[in-house]
């Protein structure tokens, strides 16, 4: 081999050459993203006014929701509070749904919650730092997957079964603090069953303080100071239990004591990690993604541009490191927070930003203040929001619209009110493909192509059996995956003992995938054919499904069926394949659709 000096001053290998040549584009391209994020990231100067006022409401409403969302998930108050600045800092900066808020959410703290069940109270608070971040990471994962994609297997009927379920879960759940009841259970029904059998214990002030704190986000519901009406129900009782001395009304502080300031960076102990705490991370990723991109469809972007589920996903798996890392719980694209932040002016990502920043400054200041609330006031604040997120009319129209999906959203209603959440999400997600794989079946029809005596192409019944001689083209509407092509294979003529020169044509125009499922039926229904003295022809198959058939040996397997390829002329093949089958060019015979387009 020859050194780079062999070949003379100033000239380099052309491997050497390449690599440079790649690595300048590589850099290019980086420094261009680069660019256009920082462009992206700087606030305008006739925005950043709007957007730091805006930024106020989120994180005074933030108080609440942040302590609330850590009774839910069963730790002390200031895991909420510490995810509600670092999630939507680190969330906004890097989203591409830009009015998108990443903060707490109650779906992801009732994971959360149900995560961290088999761990002592004295070990939760470390491990909820393990499982904040390693679901963060789980959400890069899936981003770097291109994972997105699949989220539109999730079916609405499923999703909400599952969201009527959490929010059941929130009312339910909070009754026994509401009464001042040590209820026991294992899950949020049977707590509130327990505590129907010991109403006798009942303490009066703290459910006096609770039903109060209820009373106010009703009456204040309506008016112009909506916003507030969570600080307000959080304040007014809480000022009224410290000033009659009601010992009896739990605080905040006592279910964990909030220090002053903003916490130092935390690294996760992994001697923590168990299979149950990995299904919970799973869990709260599913959920939160999805909601995530529940909100990009909510909100979209002002300017038109069109939202990145991937980048979405970055966000809100780098806002959950961030909140993790600064003793946080699980954050994800929070409907109610982003719905604030618009409502109270926010034109930019600057709005959520901020909502982080105000939090921040809230906690550096008011952390004594904030540990002073009394408890039955975050339960009713959780009761009245859980009760607000149960949707009648959508409940009652998704029954409405099919046996399938009533029994899908039932079941996962179902199964959120009784199983870990961990396990709810994956019969949720089991039910979206049983129905995903029924409506496949159910939505296959096939049809026999015809001319009538006007010469039109007509739709026709498939015949049940195939005679001799008979030519019958056949056209498919709907998947011809799994269980479309059961459906598929019952469905087409069956040859008789006397099928000797028939021909069936199937038509696959405009399917450029076809899998092996599909291949298998159609080789067993030519040979079936072949059996009989029949021939089977595909009509209008993808020139790049030919070329793959032919590469793989396909072709081989399929031996026995005739194979047209597409054409730009619609209809040219399936013509190509009956004149073919009637043993002559130009025969114009019955069943030989010129023009596919006429069908379509």
């Amino acid at each position: 081999m020859s050194s780079e000096d062999d070949r003379g001053p100033g000239r380099r290998s052309p491997l050497k050459s390449l690599y440079g040549a790649s690595l300048q584009q590589a850099q290019s391209r980086a420094g261009r993203w680069l660019g256009h994020q920082a462009r992206e990231i700087i606030p305008r100067r006739h925005q950043w006014r709007r957007d730091l006022i805006a930024g106020l409401p989120g994180a005074i409403s933030s108080v609440p929701d942040g302590m609330a969302s850590s009774v839910l998930a069963g730790v002390g108050p200031a895991h909420g509070l510490y995810a509600s600045f670092a999630g939507p800092i680190v969330g906004g900066l890097t989203s591409s749904t830009r009015l998108m808020v990443v903060t707490t959410t109650s779906a992801a703290a009732l994971a959360a919650g149900s995560a961290l069940s088999g761990y002592d109270r004295g070990e939760r608070s470390s491990a909820m730092l393990l499982l904040t971040v390693l679901a963060g990471l789980l959400m890069l994962a899936a981003a770097l997957l291109g994972l997105g994609r699949y989220i539109r297997f999730v079916s609405y009927s499923v999703m909400l079964g599952f969201l009527t379920g959490v929010s059941v879960n929130m009312v339910l759940g909070q009754l026994p603090d509401l009464a001042g009841v040590d209820a026991h259970g294992d899950f949020a029904a049977a707590k509130t069953w327990n505590l129907l059998g010991r109403l006798d214990e009942v303490d009066w002030p703290t459910l006096a303080t609770g039903v109060a704190a209820l009373a106010i986000l009703v009456l204040l519901a309506q008016t112009r100071i909506a916003v507030a009406s969570s600080l307000v129900a959080l304040a007014v009782p809480t000022v009224v239990v410290l000033a009659t001395g009601a010992s009896s009304v739990a605080k905040v502080q006592d279910a964990g004591r909030i220090p002053h300031g903003l916490p130092a960076p935390q690294l996760p102990d992994l001697s923590l990690l168990s299979p149950g705490l990995v299904a919970g991370a799973f869990a709260i990723a599913a959920l939160v993604l999805v909601q995530g991109a529940g909100v990009a469809e909510a909100v979209p972007n002002a300017d038109g541009t069109r939202s990145s589920v991937r980048r979405d996903f970055v966000a809100q798996g780098l806002g959950n490191v961030a909140a993790g890392l600064f003793r946080g719980q699980p954050v994800g694209g929070s409907v109610g927070q982003t719905a604030l932040n618009v409502s109270a002016g926010s034109v930019s990502r600057w709005g959520g930003i901020w909502s982080g920043v105000w939090m921040a400054i809230i906690l550096l200041a008011l952390s004594g203040i904030v540990g002073q609330v009394a408890m039955p006031t975050l339960a009713a604040v959780l009761i009245y929001a859980g009760a607000g997120s149960i949707h009648p009319r959508e409940i009652v129209a998704v029954a409405r619209a099919g046996r399938i999906s009533a029994v899908a959203m039932f079941a996962t209603f179902v199964a959120v009110l009784v199983l870990p959440v961990a396990q709810a999400v994956g019969i949720g997600v089991l039910a979206s493909l049983a129905l995903q794989l029924r409506q496949d079946s159910l939505d296959l029809r096939v049809v026999r192509l015809q001319r009538d005596a006007s010469g039109h192409v007509v739709e026709t019944s498939v015949p049940e059996t195939l005679a001799a001689g008979d030519v019958v083209v056949l056209d498919a509407y709907g998947s011809l995956f799994y269980a479309g092509v059961k459906t598929l294979q019952r469905r087409l003529p069956t040859p008789s003992g006397t099928a000797s020169h028939a021909v069936v044509v199937l038509r696959l125009r405009g399917r450029t995938t076809l899998g092996a499922t599909f291949l298998k039926m159609v080789g067993d229904y030519a040979r079936s054919l072949e059996a009989a003295g029949a021939r089977l022809h595909l009509s209008g198959v993808d020139p790049g499904l030919v070329e793959r058939w032919r590469a793989d040996g396909t072709f081989q397997r399929l031996s026995g069926v005739r194979i047209e390829p597409a054409t730009p002329v619609l209809g040219e093949s399936t013509h190509a394949a009956v004149l073919a089958a009637h043993g002559a060019q130009g025969d114009d015979a019955q069943g030989d659709p010129q023009d596919d387009s006429t069908a379509e």
